[in-house]
């Protein structure tokens, strides 16, 4: 509440201190950059209306100059001085034209030289229309040198000189100015520009009496400006194209094309070409012996021409009474300006009144906001207190947790070093007290055969065993690389087959190898020899004699789906829930006594994972189990 109650004081004792004032004081506030920016942008939208719409061109030039002059911005000034000296010359009012672009000279800054070569270019026309053609040339040579290296520029130079030599009957040097002025607008892809040229063309070639090039130019004249929708270029060209069919003896065409010239110099106001398109059409039914026609036309045309000259009379009147209302209020901007400057002394002491009272406002809201930023740093404090607090408790849970799952881990270390020693204990034992009584003459060579068919499966399993823990080991300590190549399934069962040839035969176990061959699988073919060793290898193990195991593929979705089938005892629901996972895994002894450490399917879901697929089952109490896990397909068969 305190602080609202002074920001309201102050608010208040601004207003009325400088109650009366405000005029002053806006005179005196320094423009930012957005100010300037406008004055740009308003002068920019004359620049680019002013042949269109030169009386709203007119106002939008004023409007900046007068910002300008307020704001002493010189640049803004040169360019509103330089758009209304186009705007008059535009108009045909060459005198007040050469004042303006004059000013624009003085105020334009010498590092904006592209903006002076606009302004000398005006200058040089205004004095071509103004028959000075020595003066004329003379400021296109200024214009040319400030403007550089401009493409755009100079293109525009160049195209006002032929339009004099054109006057002058130069023509060699107004064709080559063009080709000249041409190739650097085509640099400057000035489109519009290069439009106006060719219709130049036409209208030099046409002072020549070479008509049927002029028509040419003036074909392509005509379609640029349709192209570009410069209807004062098209108005010129209609007229043009009349002149030149007139000298070919076209009547009809020469007819058509002033009266497309009249009409489209009317609705714009040119009364220039409206002019050349009527003598056109005069000198056409001339030429034709068709006098009254010719007559016709030249009382219309007489009508038209005083009626357009009542209206640029009244015209001018109105530009020059705008020329001198437009001088009164740059005059009344200095006046305000004088006023403004004998003010600056009485605003300035009530500015000292205002920054000491101010001053004091601020030391006691400084006050006031210290207080208030120490009760909320204490509220901080003890949001913060109470969140470290609940992290605390939070990090005990989870060192809880993350004890009780080493816990587990370390039981299942345990658990499995003693299996591990059991399993390999006893072959080993076995192994060695065959040697032994071999050695000692207990055991014939052919008892020793006999005991070694029976026991060679069980040291395969030790194996096996022995492979799968150094594989698990492996992965858990550095992980696995992956190699990717594309695995023929089919030749893979052959090699299974011959791997367990033997482990077969003592069970009278039939293997069946159903895998499509040559369809194969994207995996790591050493992984994927480890997935289908387990997997035939626990197949063998839990199947009883004169059994089935069968290797099998199928395509799903895209991908190779690998079963390994077997018609042994198979699995409840509650065994295969506990299965894949390392906390519950189990190991069952095998139908002729096979021991194993159940790590091999553990590893097996491992690798198969690992090349992008998922290892599952399905079994059946009694009735046998199906392991089967899912690969991307090679796509030479996908």
């Amino acid at each position: 509440m305190r602080t609202c109650f002074l920001i309201l004081l102050i608010s208040l004792l601004h207003k009325y201190t400088y109650a009366g004032q405000d005029a002053q004081k806006k005179t005196l506030v320094r423009p930012g950059p957005a100010t300037y920016a406008n004055i740009d942008r308003l002068n920019n939208i004359g620049s680019n209306i002013f042949l269109t719409y030169p009386d709203s061109a007119h106002k939008v030039a004023a409007t900046a100059l007068i910002l300008s002059e307020k704001l002493n911005y010189p640049f803004g000034k040169g360019r509103s001085f330089l758009n209304l000296g186009a705007i008059y010359w535009s108009q045909s009012y060459y005198p007040i034209s050469l004042f303006y672009l004059k000013s624009a000279i003085t105020f334009l800054p010498k590092n904006r030289p592209l903006y002076l070569s606009d302004a000398y270019r005006a200058l040089g026309r205004t004095y071509a229309d103004l028959k000075d053609y020595k003066q004329a040339l003379a400021d296109l040579d200024t214009a040319a040198y400030f403007a550089g290296k401009d493409a755009a520029r100079l293109a525009e130079v160049y195209s006002e000189r032929t339009y004099i030599y054109n006057l002058t009957g130069d023509y060699n040097k107004a064709l080559g100015f063009v080709k000249y002025s041409l190739k650097l607008n085509r640099i400057a892809r000035a489109e519009g520009h290069i439009a106006v040229l060719y219709g130049r063309m036409a209208s030099i070639y046409l002072a020549q009496k070479n008509y049927r090039v002029a028509v040419a130019y003036n074909d392509t004249a005509a379609a640029m400006s349709v192209k570009i929708r410069n209807k004062r270029l098209l108005a010129y060209t209609y007229a043009d194209y009349a002149l030149a069919f007139n000298g070919l003896g076209q009547f009809a065409k020469a007819i058509d094309y002033a009266k497309k010239g009249i009409a489209l110099s009317d609705s714009l106001g040119l009364m220039d070409a409206e002019t050349k398109a009527f003598n056109a059409l005069v000198t056409t039914y001339e030429l034709k012996h068709d006098y009254l026609e010719a007559l016709r036309y030249q009382k219309r045309f007489n009508i038209v021409k005083d009626s357009l000259t009542n209206i640029a009379k009244i015209k001018t009147v109105t530009l020059v009474q705008n020329y001198y209302d437009l001088n009164a209020k740059m005059n009344g901007l200095t006046v305000m300006a004088v006023d403004a400057k004998l003010n600056e002394a009485k605003i300035k002491s009530q500015h000292i009144i205002i920054r000491m009272l101010l001053f004091s406002m601020v030391i006691l809201l400084a006050i006031l906001t210290g207080t208030y930023y120490f009760y909320k740093q204490k509220i901080l404090l003890g949001n913060k207190l109470e969140v470290q607090h609940n992290e605390l408790i939070e990090q005990k849970k989870l060192i809880e947790e993350q004890s009780a799952n080493l816990q587990k881990v370390n039981d299942l270390k345990d658990k499995l070093f003693a299996v591990i020693g059991h399993d390999l204990r006893s072959p080993m034992a076995n192994l060695s007290n065959i040697i032994e009584m071999f050695d000692e003459g207990y055991l014939t060579p052919e008892e020793v055969h006999d005991l070694m068919k029976n026991i060679n499966p069980i040291i395969k399993g030790v194996g096996l065993t022995l492979s799968n823990l150094i594989e698990w080991a492996g992965s858990q300590i550095k992980g696995h690389n992956l190699t990717l190549t594309n695995v023929d399934i089919f030749l893979m069962g052959v090699e299974m087959e011959q791997t367990f040839i033997h482990a077969l035969q003592v069970k009278n176990i039939e293997f069946v190898n159903k895998a499509y061959p040559g369809r194969g699988a994207v995996a790591d073919e050493n992984h994927l020899k480890v997935i289908l060793r387990n997997l035939i290898s626990n197949a063998i193990k839990f199947t009883s004699d004169k059994g089935t195991i069968k290797l099998s593929t199928t395509i799903e979705n895209n991908g190779l789906i690998v079963s390994v089938t077997d018609s042994g005892k198979g699995m409840s629901a509650e065994e295969m829930d506990k299965l894949f996972y390392l906390n519950t895994h189990f190991s069952h002894s095998g139908t002729s006594g096979e021991k194993g450490t159940g790590i091999g399917l553990l590893l097996c879901k491992e690798l198969v994972e690992l090349n992008g697929g998922k290892l599952m089952v399905k079994s059946k109490l009694g009735a046998g189990s199906t392991f089967y896990f899912n690969l991307p397909l090679a796509k030479t068969y996908a």
